[in-house]
């Protein structure tokens, strides 16, 4: 029986079986396999039966569904049948969960993806900024938010030939006609702050490009399509026999995304063209990028330097002036350069 069956327990009765061989002859006999096809033929079937059962399926899935998913990630002859049978809550679905098969039937027109966010708990992912604008446009989330949700879609590619598409990657596409047009000219009057951005964080970021998926939030940094998503770095990185020669190239490097349309880039715009090395744009970029950071899900590299950046935001906000110690402990920290409060004040 496999190893995502293990709950499973019983006899089975054979006469076919031959006993006067080895145990190690008697694993490899024919009989054996056709043993174990129908064990799991019947086991799925009888998950199938529970499944109509709304009340005994939920018990069911609560305690097992691991060994579902476990089996979507290492059954390939089964996987669709055990896709059947996932539930997961999503931005439609309220306290209640969902199979994709009711996903699908709630597909938008036109929609030919299946969205997904993963991330530690519901309330972290259906706050976070990925699902603006796919809201904002009626499109459904799916929330993942176990680990071995991470590994299961790496095998889990589509269900009812319809394409699992994460959110928090590259190459999300829910721009119409019309939108394609509006995001060109977006694009082009950006350029420059694009490229300010750029040159601030350096290699810190891949690129920064203009986004359609954020709609209240000014930036998230999304990962490459195909290399780990900022949960599954979490996943990897709590590992206490990881691979670290893995993590080099499956590292993603980040891709900036910026909401055009968010009062504070619009300032950080306005401000960027006029004098692109002002102090005040490097700090807020900084400030950007951190924050940013903490709501695409990934952890910070220097907790202390933001620390001290939200400290002396709070202190221009309440009017404290550095003492000459203070600023010269200040100057140490990377990229954290002093300003006069006037200039923040600006910005606000």
């Amino acid at each position: 029986i496999p190893e995502w069956l293990n709950f499973v327990k019983g006899i089975v009765d054979s006469e076919d079986l031959p006993l006067n061989i080895s145990r190690e002859t008697l694993q490899q006999n024919k009989i054996m396999k056709v043993i174990r096809k129908n064990l799991i033929k019947k086991s799925i079937e009888l998950f199938a039966e529970i499944f109509e059962n709304k009340d005994d399926y939920k018990k069911f899935y609560e305690s097992f569904s691991k060994n579902l998913k476990l089996g979507i990630h290492e059954d390939s002859q089964n996987r669709a049948k055990l896709a059947d049978l996932l539930l997961f809550y999503t931005s439609k679905s309220g306290d209640e969960q969902a199979s994709l098969k009711d996903y699908v039937s709630r597909m938008k027109e036109g929609q030919k993806d299946i969205y997904f966010i993963t991330g530690e708990s519901k309330k972290a992912v259906e706050n976070s900024p990925f699902t603006e604008g796919l809201k904002k446009k009626g499109f459904e989330v799916v929330y993942m938010t176990d680990p071995i949700d991470e590994y299961m879609v790496q095998q889990l590619k589509e269900y009812d030939s319809k394409k699992l598409v994460c959110i928090t990657k590259e190459g999300l596409n829910i721009d119409g006609d019309d939108e394609k047009q509006k995001a060109e000219e977006t694009k082009k009057a950006n350029e420059n702050l694009c490229k300010v951005i750029k040159d601030i964080l350096a290699d810190k970021v891949e690129k920064v490009v203009v986004s359609s998926r954020i709609v209240d939030s000014p930036c998230v940094l999304v990962t490459g399509e195909h290399g780990w998503s900022a949960y599954m770095e979490k996943i990897m990185k709590a590992q206490a026999l990881r691979d670290n020669s893995m993590s080099t190239y499956m590292v993603s490097k980040k891709t900036m995304e910026i909401n055009p349309d968010h009062p504070i880039i619009a300032e950080l715009r306005k401000k960027a063209d006029a004098d692109k090395s002002d102090k005040t744009v490097k700090d807020l970029v900084w400030l950007l990028y951190e924050t940013s950071l903490l709501t695409s899900g990934f952890s910070l590299d220097e907790p202390a330097s933001f620390a001290s950046r939200i400290h002396r935001m709070i202190k221009l906000g309440m009017s404290i002036d550095d003492s000459e110690s203070s600023t010269a402990a200040s100057e140490d920290l990377p990229p954290l350069e002093s300003e006069a409060p006037s200039n923040m004040e600006e910005v606000d």
